[in-house]
């Protein structure tokens, strides 16, 4: 029922996106955990296996650390997996082009979480300081309120940056797929190459190691070889 797609995936966008900074941290915000996930809830493993392992890689050198604010690779990854089951039958396109077009889409939404998650860091910037004149006044239980009113603000802002992804994915898929479906299609082997090739890069740019390229280049050599010999 698609009804119960989107309220599953919903709570998986809000409990993931606690993940990213507010709570836990298990890792389970990242795309390869949270697509998943979602595919799983949603009946459909492999989709969000194959969309969390094409994300993963984009975004892993930009991690919500300290101050910094990437865009928001969790919602990208639940929202592309809801997208992709949800949407075959009315773009008429399946297997790997429908999990390619409905990714290439939502990434760039990808930033509107950054904003949302800004704005949910704001408005908890201002609780601190309740907080701080609550303790100072001995009224701990305000100062509890403003704790949970501060992950109350990351769950709505992943909320509504998973929503506006799925409704702006939507209707910008309803408007390009009559153009983009048969390109998609024709390129759909190289594109899925390329998202592990960019990914690698994007690695190799981040690293900061000595001879990480020569390292890295090693070891894949190292690979093939023994996938030859073996």
């Amino acid at each position: 029922m698609p009804a119960a797609d989107y309220l599953i995936s919903g709570a998986v966008a809000v409990g993931a996106g606690l993940d990213r900074t507010a709570a836990l941290q298990i890792m389970i915000s990242r795309p390869i955990v949270a697509a998943p996930l979602t595919g799983w809830l949603l009946g459909e493993p492999l989709v969000g296996l194959q969309v969390g392992a094409l994300l993963e890689l984009l975004w892993l050198g930009r991690l919500p650390v300290g101050a910094a604010i990437p865009p928001d690779d969790t919602q990208v990854a639940v929202a592309s997996t809801l997208l992709t089951i949800t949407m075959g039958k009315s773009l008429a396109l399946s297997g790997l082009p429908l999990l390619l077009l409905c990714t290439l889409v939502a990434m760039p939404l990808g930033k509107i979480g950054q904003l949302a998650e800004r704005l949910a860091r704001n408005w908890n910037g201002r609780l601190l300081i309740a907080a701080e004149t609550a303790l100072e006044t001995g009224d701990l239980a305000a100062a509890e309120r403003s704790h949970l009113r501060g992950l109350a603000h990351f769950a709505l802002a992943s909320l509504a940056s998973f929503a506006i992804i799925v409704m702006v994915g939507t209707l910008t898929l309803h408007a390009l797929a009559p153009l983009l479906a048969g390109p998609v299609d024709a390129a759909a082997g190289g594109l899925r190459l390329t998202f592990p090739l960019v990914g690698i890069a994007i690695i190799l740019g981040s690293l900061n190691v000595k001879r990480a390229r020569t390292l890295f280049g090693a070891s894949f050599v190292t690979v093939l070889l023994l996938l030859w010999l073996s």
